[in-house]
């Protein structure tokens, strides 16, 4: 694995979950971590955290549903870093709810701050890394973009306008040497891991049902400066689990 040491980076939904865990394995890995989180104990409880395990990181408020929001935490990065080398998209919300029922309202939040936040965000970022040589930004999609289930048509539509938004993003800024990249996580558990089922485990090729750690390890490699030749890229982390035909024996 590459040192990141020398690497300012910015998670969106840095305070729980996915997010967190994401912007703990960089802090781990040396980088200056920004972590983008809307919710003020979640930021700094994970700001805290990382401090105590010898990591730098810094909370910065950001409803990314709102564009000034995404435009205030770029700018403050900048101000104090002087760049941003890598961006991970992982904001998200979900609203499970019937096509009959769903508010337009609750869709355009949904939409707002699952895709609209990713394509700003990538731009302001965009905008910063081709001042200083280039950059990486990673965007948290869904196995749902491929696969679906009832009432889930707005994080659905999220998710595969992200995957469609990734490869476009990465030819517009490819002269710029900035690589965009996706990962489609399967079934992350980020409650109490010991709660599961052998049956929800058996469920994937891996025996195993996911962890926010799988997916935070993805992003290393997909920003590692090793790594250069990679954008563009669907990176399915799912343990199997769409691959895996419903009617096998």
């Amino acid at each position: 694995m590459a040192n990141f040491g020398d690497k300012i980076v910015l998670v969106t939904g840095a305070g729980k979950g996915i997010g967190r865990a994401v912007a703990a394995a960089y802090a781990r890995e040396g980088a200056e971590v920004v972590l983008a989180e809307k919710e003020e104990a979640a930021g700094r409880d994970a700001e805290r955290a990382i401090r105590e395990a010898g990591g730098s990181a810094v909370w910065f408020p950001a409803d990314v549903s709102r564009p000034e929001a995404i435009e205030s935490t770029a700018a403050k990065t900048f101000e104090r870093f002087g760049r941003i080398d890598i961006l991970i998209n992982n904001a998200g919300v979900w609203r499970w709810k019937s096509p009959y029922d769903l508010a337009v309202e609750e869709w355009d939040e949904v939409l707002n701050t699952n895709l609209r936040s990713v394509f700003l965000f990538s731009r302001a970022a965009a905008r910063i890394m081709r001042g200083h040589g280039g950059g990486s930004i990673v965007n948290i999609a869904s196995i749902r973009a491929l696969m679906s289930e009832p009432h889930s048509e707005a994080y659905a539509a999220s998710k595969g306008g992200i995957l469609a938004l990734t490869h476009a993003l990465a030819a517009s800024f490819a002269p710029d040497h900035i690589q965009v990249n996706c990962i489609s996580p399967g079934w992350i558990e980020t409650g109490d891991y010991t709660l599961l089922r052998e049956a929800d485990h058996a469920q994937h090729w891996s025996q195993r049902v996911g962890q926010p750690d799988d997916i935070a390890r993805a992003c290393l490699f997909l920003t590692s400066p090793d790594n250069t030749f990679i954008t563009g890229a669907n990176l399915v982390v799912d343990g199997g689990i769409t691959r895996k035909m419903v009617y096998e024996p």
